[in-house]
């Protein structure tokens, strides 16, 4: 299988860099990294590439059965280095791709040697103990909205998740990346996401580690970020002047700041 075709992998940037893979979340492409991009360029070797199902992938690719889980979607990143032939590479993944980063780290060490969790959450639903943000019947109501109407729930979801209500163009760019994304394939990724708990696997990090949270953030509250940094040894936690879900859209300047500063400290 041609990885790089299945999953429309881009390579920018300073060809003798250290590569750095930038990683989109549900419902997103890689699009959503074009702030960023220009502020790593010059230094490092930047790859992109889109999830199957999502942007410029191959759906033809996509099976429920490896989707269904978030090590699915971590072979794919492992699979994708391997094409590359990529080492020690720094992974940035936003929201849910910040966890299947570290699934990511753990098949591949060799691969991928730092990671950048940009709003990660790594259990969406309240514990013992434990505050995700939501009930069992929020996340229970909220996948029942978006199986039943996609694009219902992506019009009404994206400004919630984007925040920055005083820049409504923010939350229609999310909307209509969600209304981009094939809606099975949206719909599997999406219980795939909300429904998992990624809370054992921190422990095991031990590349160095920069988590960035937002000051608001309806997705993944300030417990949340609290707890990955508390959970992951050595982690360091950046609370960026932002709100909403997607800094790297909402705050790109705040954002890839603490990024090019992290990346410059592993040299």
């Amino acid at each position: 299988m041609d990885i790089e075709r299945r999953n429309n992998v881009t390579v920018t940037g300073n060809p003798r860099g250290r590569a750095v893979v930038l990683a989109h979340g549900f419902g997103c492409d890689q699009n959503m990294w074009r702030l960023t991009v220009p502020a790593l360029a010059e230094d490092y070797r930047v790859v992109l590439f889109d999830y199957v199902g999502a942007g410029g992938s191959d759906l033809s690719a996509f099976s429920e059965g490896r989707y269904a889980s978030l090590d699915g979607y971590a072979k794919d990143v492992v699979e994708v280095c391997e094409a590359l032939d990529l080492r020690d590479a720094v992974f940035v993944g936003h929201s849910v791709s910040a966890m299947i980063g570290v699934l990511a780290v753990g098949m591949a060490p060799e691969r991928l040697g730092a990671l950048v969790m940009v709003a990660p959450s790594p259990r969406y639903i309240d514990d013992d103990g434990y505050r995700g943000g939501f009930s069992v019947q929020d996340i229970d109501e909220l996948l029942e909205s978006l199986e039943s109407n996609y694009l219902g729930w992506s019009a009404a979801m994206a400004p919630m998740i984007m925040g920055n209500a005083d820049r409504p163009e923010l939350g229609e760019e999310l909307k209509n990346s969600f209304c981009a994304t094939d809606p099975d394939m949206a719909r599997i990724f999406a219980r795939t996401t909300f429904l998992s708990d990624s809370r054992g696997d921190l422990k095991a990090v031990t590349v160095p580690t920069l988590i960035l949270e937002c000051t608001q953030d309806v997705i993944a509250p300030r417990e949340v970020g609290a707890f990955v940094h508390q959970t992951i040894p050595g982690s360091k936690l950046v609370t960026l002047d932002a709100t909403g879900h997607c800094p790297h859209l909402s705050a790109p300047e705040a954002t890839n700041a603490a990024i090019t500063d992290f990346l410059a400290r592993l040299r």
